[in-house]
Formats: structure tokens, C-alpha cells, sequence
């Protein structure tokens, strides 16, 4: 087994494997509980429990299911703010307003779940924000009680966004209300590498 000299820092940073989770502060944990669980269709995992060794927090934790079945120990936590009067956070928009989380991604297995999850937020009363179709995914951004985005999608094969660049930067936008708002074409443009060198 190979040895790690600690005591030298490395040259760069190491690249890590992806985000782990993600914890929001909401108004009222009990309200963003029913939306995450109820509408995103999150399982609640934990829940802190009282310490007398340090001041009240309520705080709980959720996580989704991989294709696998596999579990993460949580992708998502909620934590209570300290009660207090005052204005409502403004509405979610994409261009920001605000320092802070922008928008999460939840990503969907397929394409049938995805619609599938549409015509539930639709049923459900959530307002659609925007649906666009990206070079690499399709997606609809919705809010949650607090105003935090989420961004529901799911991923196109990898081949479609070989150049990642250009399906970055590729959007369509679709109708966020009546039946066109639930339209997903299959017919995707292709952003391969190739392509995108002209050749």
C-alpha cells in the first residue's frame, strides 16, 4: 500500500466527487416538511435530537433513491429559523436577487418519471417558473414555501451532451401553463465534440 505524505500540501485542490447534500433554512420546518416529502417525494431519514450541551436547533434530514435503490445518509436538510415577524422572501426568479443558493437540482430517473412528476406538481397547484429544455437536461423550476428554487429534471444520454460548453448554453424555452407546459419532445439536438470543432 503506497504511502500519503501529509505534511506536503498538494499543488492543486483535490477534484471532489460531486455535492453530498444540502441544507436550507426554512420558516416553518413543519410546511417545508409536507412540500419536500409530499410534493418532491423525499423520505425523512433523522431528526436531530435535543443536546443539553448546546442551544435548540430543529433540523431534519431526507434523502431520495438511486436507480440501485441505494440510499444516501441524507441529500437534503431543513433547519428551522429562530421564529420571527417579518416580510416574506421575494419570489424565486432565476436572475438573481440575493447572495445565497440560486437553485437545487432534483434529478428524476427517466423521462416517464419526469412527466409522471409534471403532471403531479401540476395537480398539486405548484406554479411553474420555467420550463426549459437544456442541452443536457429537461427541467422545470419551481419554489419551494420559502422562495428557494428547484430546479426538477432529468438527464439526456450522455452522447447528447458530449460538449458539455455548448449544451450548457443551448436553451429552449416551453410555456409554463396549459397543456403545453407538459409537452417534452424527444427529437433532442446533439452537442458532440466532433460537431462542435466543425469537422
Amino acid at each position: 500500500m503506497a504511502t500519503i505524505d501529509r505534511t506536503q500540501a498538494p499543488s492543486k485542490a483535490v477534484t471532489p466527487r460531486g455535492v453530498n447534500h444540502i441544507v436550507l433554512n426554512v420558516r416553518d420546518i413543519e410546511v417545508a416538511h409536507r412540500f419536500y416529502t409530499e410534493i418532491l417525494g423525499f423520505k425523512q431519514v433523522a431528526a436531530l435530537k435535543p443536546k443539553p450541551d448546546r442551544p435548540p436547533l430543529t433540523m431534519r434530514f431526507y434523502s431520495g433513491v438511486d436507480e440501485q435503490g441505494h440510499v444516501n445518509h441524507h441529500d437534503l436538510a431543513l433547519c428551522e429559523l429562530p421564529k420571527r415577524e417579518g416580510a416574506q422572501p421575494p419570489p424565486w426568479d432565476l436572475y438573481p436577487q440575493r447572495p445565497g443558493i440560486n437553485h437545487i437540482a432534483i434529478t428524476l430517473p427517466d423521462r416517464e418519471a419526469f412527466l409522471q412528476q409534471l403532471t403531479f406538481l401540476r395537480e398539486k397547484g405548484v406554479k411553474f417558473h420555467r420550463r426549459i429544455n437544456h442541452g443536457m437536461t429537461h427541467s422545470v423550476y419551481i419554489s419551494d414555501p420559502d422562495g428557494n428554487g428547484i430546479e426538477v429534471l432529468y438527464e439526456l444520454a450522455p452522447e447528447v451532451w458530449e460538449d458539455i460548453d455548448a449544451a450548457q448554453n443551448y436553451a429552449e424555452r416551453l410555456p409554463t401553463e396549459g397543456p403545453d407546459s407538459m409537452i417534452d419532445k424527444t427529437d433532442n439536438p446533439v452537442f458532440s465534440k466532433k460537431s462542435s470543432r466543425g469537422g
